[in-house]
């Protein structure tokens, strides 16, 4: 309890923004969207001023913790997190998680299948030796070779790869059982650049010398990175109609 609650005050709350400043100390990758999002699932439930601003109480940060730290150490989808909050709410104890072991991340999807804005916003630090890559990926040297040499994969200074590496392996991989080789990649490396050439000439005037304009900017940015990935999938699917 409160001070404010004590002394019989209704205890204070706090916008949008508030609430990520109190929670990017210890989950560094939240942001406005993921907060929205996890309203939008019913898992967070802050009230709402007249004028429709959202305003949380601490048992609203409380609970964003708990799902935070769920995702990010126990890796549980939402619906399970839905189940534990619903027991909490009901005066139960949560199960405890079971132990798990560290896995590779996944790319945040949407619910339509494609890169949600969360994906291009990953900060996860994975590093994988060339030998871990081949390994997880299930590809060979070779053909790990012709996408360095297409660049389409770059390992980092220190000769790891990360996630996007593994993504960009494993993607090859499955094309390549369809004839698809690395030197035909070439053009979506092309189309990719092209297209971070786009966002920088968006993004890079909005950026400020405050800390608040540059997160701004980098929350434009993975926005519309997930809508450029949008279009483009849609405009290959709406071509594939006219074969």
């Amino acid at each position: 309890m409160t001070a404010a609650v004590a002394r019989g005050e209704r205890e204070p709350r706090l916008n949008i923004g508030q609430v990520l400043d109190r929670l990017r100390a210890d989950f560094e990758d939240i942001s406005i969207p993921k907060i929205r999002f996890l309203e939008a699932e019913g898992l967070v439930k802050p009230e709402r001023t007249p004028a429709g601003y959202r305003k949380f109480s601490e048992a609203d940060i409380e609970r964003l913790r708990y799902i935070l730290r769920m995702q990010r150490d126990h890796y549980l989808p939402l619906k399970v997190i839905g189940e534990h909050l619903d027991a909490i709410d009901r005066g139960l104890n949560p199960p405890e998680p079971e132990p798990v072991v560290p896995t590779v991340p996944i790319v945040a999807l949407g619910a339509d299948g494609l890169p949600a804005p969360e994906s291009f916003r990953r900060t996860d630090r994975l590093r994988l030796s060339r030998k871990e890559l081949v390994k997880v990926a299930e590809i060979d040297e070779d053909l790990l070779g012709q996408l360095e040499a297409f660049a389409l994969i770059n390992p980092s200074p220190t000769g790891h790869y990360d996630t996007d590496a593994l993504v960009i392996a494993q993607t090859a991989r499955e094309l390549a059982d369809y004839g698809i080789e690395p030197r035909h990649l070439r053009a979506f490396r092309t189309a990719a650049d092209r297209e971070v050439g786009l966002l920088k000439q968006v993004v890079v005037p909005r950026r400020g010398r405050d800390a608040g304009a540059s997160a701004r900017a980098e929350e434009a940015v993975s926005e519309i990175a997930a809508l450029s990935v949008r279009l483009h999938a849609t405009l290959v699917k709406a071509g594939l109609r006219r074969i």
